[in-house]
């Protein structure tokens, strides 16, 4: 087993201690739980938990430890010691984390989504800290108010963070294009974060998966030309989906500069496409990886457990599928250590 290996995409779930870091003044924007006191039995018609928030119910979903892997000391770092632990067990140097109740913003309105956010920073901060590096996290902005966002990303910089959480729908339906997200990505830039791209959504929007298009609406505006050392990810959302997104904007012409793709290059090498531009995405164990690495994957290639959920995205020994791909010879043993490894630890500047 190798003993040093990045997890790319790992969840906290948020309890009520994530909002203990609201001001006076913004305990009104506090989400309340609705908790019917212990988890429904299979068949059970009771109703879930949930967060209310302005006025909006969101899912504060029951986890099983059993199909986890996990417990709850764990998924809501009561006890940081323990999830290291599990770490070391499973040969993971680090984890990155990423929100549970907040990969759907739960309002519209700048004040409370600024507050909460805060609040939610200031509680990774804390809790990360304990790990001493072991545990990073990415910083939530509130990119309804750009000056709190701005003022975010510097505080996830200084405390540990080593991303930017973002959607690819966002700000009143803008996609990850849109000039109005060019202060956060010149910030980001400045301060070397990534911009990671997680499943999520807007408000009330859960199950749309508008991700798989990010890379090309960054392409055809050229927006990593712009911001020429800025990294972008896509986490979560498979990468089954890259090969149509190369052949599509190879077919659409809508190439300029480092962009531009010849029409006698060979397919296999289109991969030039995620490697210059500094496009990375997680793969899945329902992924072909030797297939994706035929074009040109293999510099932006992670993988993640999606560790603490527990639907079809999270498999606790994802990571040791990769190893298992190079055992049978079916990658290399250097793609083995660029997905497992070094591409994370570029991407997040580890």
């Amino acid at each position: 087993m190798i003993r040093n290996k990045i997890d790319a995409d790992t969840h906290v779930d948020e309890t009520e201690a994530t909002w203990e870091y609201l001001t006076a003044a913004e305990r009104r924007f506090k989400p309340i739980p609705i908790d019917p006191g212990e988890p429904p039995l299979p068949g059970d018609s009771r109703p879930h938990r949930f967060w209310l928030v302005d006025g909006r119910l969101g899912m504060r979903r029951w986890r099983s430890d059993e199909r986890t892997g996990t417990t709850r000391e764990k998924r809501e770092l009561h006890d940081v010691t323990a999830r290291v632990a599990q770490m070391d067990a499973l040969g993971i140097e680090v984890q990155v984390l990423y929100p549970t109740f907040l990969l759907v913003m739960p309002t519209t309105k700048p004040d409370w989504q600024a507050a909460i956010c805060r609040s939610y920073n200031r509680w990774l901060a804390d809790r990360t800290a304990e790990s001493k590096g072991r545990l990073r996290w990415v910083v939530m902005p509130p990119v309804d108010s750009m000056g709190d966002a701005l003022e975010e990303l510097r505080f996830g910089k200084e405390h540990g963070a080593v991303g930017v959480f973002k959607r690819a729908i966002e700000a009143g339906g803008k996609t990850v294009d849109d000039p109005y997200f060019y202060p956060l990505y010149e910030e980001a830039q400045r301060l070397d974060l990534p911009v990671c791209i997680h499943a999520g959504g807007g408000v009330g929007d859960q199950f749309a998966r508008p991700e798989i298009a990010c890379f090309s609406h960054l392409a055809i505006k050229g927006v990593p030309q712009r911001f020429p050392t800025l990294r972008f990810g896509v986490i979560e959302a498979m990468a089954s989906w890259v090969p149509y997104i190369i052949a599509d904007l190879k077919a659409k012409g809508q190439y300029s500069g480092s962009f531009k793709v010849y029409s006698d290059r060979p397919m296999s090498i289109q991969g030039d496409f995620l490697r210059e531009n500094r496009l990375y995405v997680t793969a899945q164990t329902n992924d072909d990886v030797p297939y994706l690495l035929t074009f040109g994957a293999e510099d932006s290639l992670m993988i993640g457990t999606d560790y603490g959920h527990e639907d079809q995205s999270a498999v606790l020994g994802a990571l040791g599928t990769i190893e298992e791909l190079g055992a049978r010879g079916d990658i290399g043993p250097e793609a083995v250590r660029k997905i497992l490894i070094d591409n994370p630890r570029r991407f997040y500047d580890l």
